[in-house]
């Protein structure tokens, strides 16, 4: 990323005002007053999840330019990049806007006494709150046996399970860890979330799809000493039994430049290879 940035950088100022430059995905600026029009990640689709909880909540659109893997999120390549800044410096930038995740773990000393439906009683019982662009996310962790929780969606009746963990994710993260544990892919534009079990001791719970509008409660009954929920896999903290985990849409989007060259089944069948058939001898 280094020389690409050295690269660019003249080649912007000679076309638009650099407001500041920070690298590494846990620079430390403050980025509560930026004044911005666009903000440029130059980096792979994890740069971007942090640029995103970093902004909270400040609506200035990012644009990813992929030097990681995928590039689901940052989905401009460096070659893509240059003429299609020149045309959006004259016409606009194309943006859309993703749904994010808040994410609060409730001590079980006062989960007891909170509405969960009430964003404000949770907010201020919370001893971690965090947001997430693509997942929030459960795990066993060490000494790695199962651990059992009761998971519920919008105050119905809960279910217990043992398991592995959970993953809720939104439709920008479906196709991230979601994907890989058999969750569905789900388009971006649909405002829904996915519950997806990982590993379940069950062979018919299945993942769900609910709308965006959901609050999902997930009660840790046992747990392991390694125990967590992470939030994109970048900020995590510790599960202990009884904790309450209260996930909902953030009360902010995301707005993500898109390419204009990318299409959604076309990225699906080049970066994740789907409903490729097989490959016959001649």
């Amino acid at each position: 990323v280094r020389p690409a940035l050295e690269d660019l950088v003249p080649w912007l100022k000679a076309r638009v005002e650099i407001a500041g430059i920070e690298e590494g995905r846990d620079a430390q600026g403050d980025w509560s007053k930026l004044q911005a029009d666009a903000i440029l990640v130059l980096g792979g689709d994890g740069t971007l999840l942090a640029v995103a909880r970093k902004l909270n909540g400040r609506p200035i659109p990012v644009m990813g330019i992929n030097y990681g893997r995928l590039g689901f999120l940052a989905d401009f390549t460096p070659e893509q990049f240059k003429p299609r800044f020149e045309e959006m410096l004259q016409t606009g930038l194309l943006v859309s806007r993703r749904a994010m995740l808040r994410a609060s773990v409730l001590p079980a000393e006062t989960a007891r006494a909170v509405r969960f439906s009430d964003p404000a009683e949770v907010a201020a019982a919370a001893r971690f709150t965090a947001t997430a662009l693509n997942d929030a996310v459960i795990t066993a962790g060490p000494p790695f046996r199962m651990i059992d929780l009761e998971l519920s969606a919008d105050s119905e009746t809960g279910v217990r399970y043992s398991g592995d963990g959970v993953i809720v994710a939104t439709a920008s993260g479906s196709t991230a860890y979601n994907v890989s544990a058999g969750g569905p892919i789900i388009s971006p534009s649909v405002q829904a979330m996915c519950i997806t079990p990982i590993c379940p001791h069950s062979l018919s719970f299945r993942p769900v799809v609910i709308d965006m509008s959901s609050t999902v409660l997930i009660h840790a009954t046992r747990v392991n000493t390694g125990t967590t929920l992470s939030c994109d896999g970048q900020t995590s903290t510790e599960l202990r039994a009884g904790d309450r985990v209260v996930i909902r849409r953030a009360d902010h989007d995301l707005l993500l430049v898109d390419n204009p060259d990318t299409k959604e089944w076309t990225v699906l069948a080049e970066k994740l290879h789907w409903a490729v058939g097989p490959r016959y001898n001649s």
